[in-house]
């Protein structure tokens, strides 16, 4: 009896890859190289892009899903460079062929490719034996791009500086939310000019990460003193910006309403996720064009 050769087995490995939500985003100031700190209290949801990585074969990335089109040329894509960051760091590291799956916008301020970028490192981490901490990982996501290291391991946090700096998680209540996208993006770097501050210019002092209250009427108390710096300034440059604020803030049960980084998308916070759900059915009714989802913060 002939025995037939095993097949070779592929090992497979899967991530999410969470949107990103900036409750605040403080612009304390602008340094002299010309970058901004920021302060920003981040979020996640249960709504997320979703991430493979075959080993075994070389490099490689393909990207399907109802946001696929938006994702770009796939040599720009986010993934790939955090992939080729890491390696650069680690010598014969692992890798393989990723596959992504796109639910989130484009360039709308959920940190999508952000995400994406993370959860491949997450991804590498695991088929390489490598701990979630290895200052190897934390440095290949800062060169990767400035959200990139807050996303490595998605909880709430306090984010600093570029966005190199960051707290401890921060326990927070169970938040429902909807969040809209008027259906295209926006450059970072166009809002961030049409904030128009000076080189050495100071906005706000940083707070201490302990100011963030993880009481349900507390925390909305800190909400509402603390901003996205950057609405304005995505409103002049997309009024449509002001639209989706206007049309979450009518709905009922809505607690707050504001935009995300640096736009175009905007969330809702809501009293309850049935609440939250009903908004989502009226918006996506009234506004074919939009981008609507209900989800909850993770």
């Amino acid at each position: 009896m002939t025995t037939m050769p095993a097949p070779d087995v592929v090992e497979t490995l899967s991530e999410p890859a969470p949107a990103k939500v900036n409750l605040t985003l403080q612009v304390l100031g602008r340094r002299a190289d010309g970058y901004h700190d920021l302060q920003s209290l981040v979020v996640f949801t249960a709504l997320a892009d979703r991430l493979t990585l075959r080993l075994g074969v070389p490099l490689a990335l393909s990207v399907s899903g109802p946001t696929a089109v938006q994702a770009g040329p796939v040599a720009d894509n986010l993934v790939l460079k955090a992939a080729q960051g890491l390696a650069a760091r680690i010598e014969r590291l692992r890798l393989g062929a990723f596959e992504l799956t796109k639910h989130l916008p484009a360039g709308a301020g959920l940190g999508g490719g952000s995400s994406d970028a993370a959860a491949a490192l997450r991804l590498l981490a695991r088929a390489n034996g490598l701990a979630l901490d290895d200052p190897r990982l934390a440095a290949a996501a800062l060169a990767t791009g400035a959200d990139v290291p807050v996303c490595l391991d998605p909880k709430p946090r306090v984010m600093r500086g570029v966005g190199e700096i960051l707290s401890t998680p921060v326990a927070l209540p169970p938040l429902a939310v909807v969040l809209v996208g008027p259906g295209f993006p926006l450059a970072t770097k166009d809002v961030f000019a049409a904030v128009g501050l000076a080189r050495g210019g100071r906005r706000h002092e940083p707070c201490a990460d302990a100011a963030v209250p993880s009481g349900d009427k507390a925390l909305f108390a800190f909400l509402a003193e603390h901003g996205n710096d950057l609405e304005a300034a995505a409103i002049r440059l997309a009024p449509p910006v002001a639209d989706l604020l206007a049309a979450l803030r009518e709905q009922p049960g809505c607690r707050l309403a504001r935009m995300s980084g640096s736009g175009t998308a905007c969330f809702g916070v809501f009293a309850s996720p049935v609440e939250a759900a009903g908004a989502a059915r009226r918006l996506k009714a009234t506004h074919s064009g939009w981008w609507v989802q209900a989800t909850e913060l993770c």
